[in-house]
């Protein structure tokens, strides 16, 4: 079955002990491997490592001895307890050997947590675990991280007296990074303040904060919002040379053009902005010139895109950004 959203978040902190095994795929490997660890740990229990109740199968490895999985899900172990086996950086040619042990898998044996990077829709390996009765797929997407995942970062790094600024420059850093660089950071932040009998200021979070967080992708949501074309295909092009995901791209565009329609319509409505109160009033500015209807056209073709990026689609995501990029360019009031 597939699993979305709550569902799968839920499944990650509490899997159901009567499924054979759950899939974790996504394009954010750290992302993947901290799912990849949750579930493994939650199904577990403590001292699994210790007591030998958690097996790893590297997917090459898997490749080489195809019985190696039913075998490890089948044995029993020294020690009393739930089980996994984690089958790391599998691919769809081993689809047919995972098929055959969620098909063995009986209660009592260990569950099976298999890792992959970005796969399709019409992954063999993905619509395996989606057909199956006993067995979740769950897609982890380069989403920034919502509200409830950001306090538990906080917590988990031991940063739980922090300024209101240093909040709101925590909550827009998690928009802009990879959730794996923002984990880093807030780890680092933790660090930072060890020892420290003071709360988290703007100035601390600036100071763990990469040096190009904002840089980038707020001058190219600045470009396009001004309909500067030239302007915005340069800064397309380094972001795309810098290796940035298509995905992440979209996402910051989009937060730009829901930023913007708020203030449109409404403009005495608190807006978060990076850069105080010179991009406050930039972006009243924006929001001035484009209007409420033309940012509800812009966002209906930040979204369309949006969705063709993770449909699987075949049409470069590179080429499908630049389209986006140059159209909201054009859009008219």
């Amino acid at each position: 079955m597939l699993l979305r959203g709550r569902e799968a978040a839920a499944f990650l902190k509490a899997p159901d002990p009567a499924m054979a095994g759950v899939l974790i795929s996504g394009e954010d490997a750290m992302r993947v491997a901290d799912a990849r660890i949750a579930v493994a740990a939650a199904i577990t229990g403590p001292g699994a490592d210790e007591e030998m109740r958690l097996t790893r199968i590297a997917g090459a490895d898997l490749r080489k001895d195809p019985a190696a999985l039913i075998d490890a899900a089948r044995a029993t172990g020294f020690f009393p307890g739930p089980r996994a086996v984690v089958v790391e950086d599998a691919g769809d040619a081993l689809a047919p050997v995972i098929g055959a042990a969620l098909d063995d898998w009986r209660p009592g044996d260990a569950q099976i947590v298999v890792t992959a990077g970005a796969l399709t829709p019409r992954s063999a390996l993905r619509k395996l675990f989606e057909g199956a009765k006993r067995a979740a797929a769950i897609t982890l997407y380069d989403e920034p991280p919502d509200q409830a995942q950001v306090a538990a970062m906080l917590a988990a790094a031991g940063l739980t007296r922090i300024a209101s600024g240093a909040r709101r420059d925590l909550a827009e850093l998690a928009q802009v990074l990879e959730p794996g660089d923002f984990r880093q950071t807030v780890e680092k932040l933790g660090l930072y303040m060890y020892g420290r009998d003071a709360e988290v200021s703007a100035e601390d979070v600036a100071a763990c904060a990469p040096l190009s967080w904002e840089a980038d992708l707020d001058s190219l949501a600045d470009a396009v919002m001004d309909r500067d074309e030239a302007r915005s295909a340069a800064l397309l092009a380094r972001l795309v040379a810098q290796g940035t995901q298509p995905v992440a791209i979209a996402i910051a565009l989009g937060r730009r053009v829901r930023q913007l329609h708020q203030i449109a319509a409404d403009p005495k409505a608190p807006v978060f902005a990076r850069g105080g109160f010179r991009r406050r009033d930039l972006m009243a500015r924006q929001a001035r010139d484009w209007g409420v209807q033309a940012l509800g056209s812009a966002l209906s073709l930040v979204v369309d895109c949006d969705l063709q990026l993770r449909s699987g689609t075949r049409a470069p995501e590179a080429a499908l950004v630049e389209r986006l990029v140059l159209r909201l360019a054009r859009v008219r009031r």
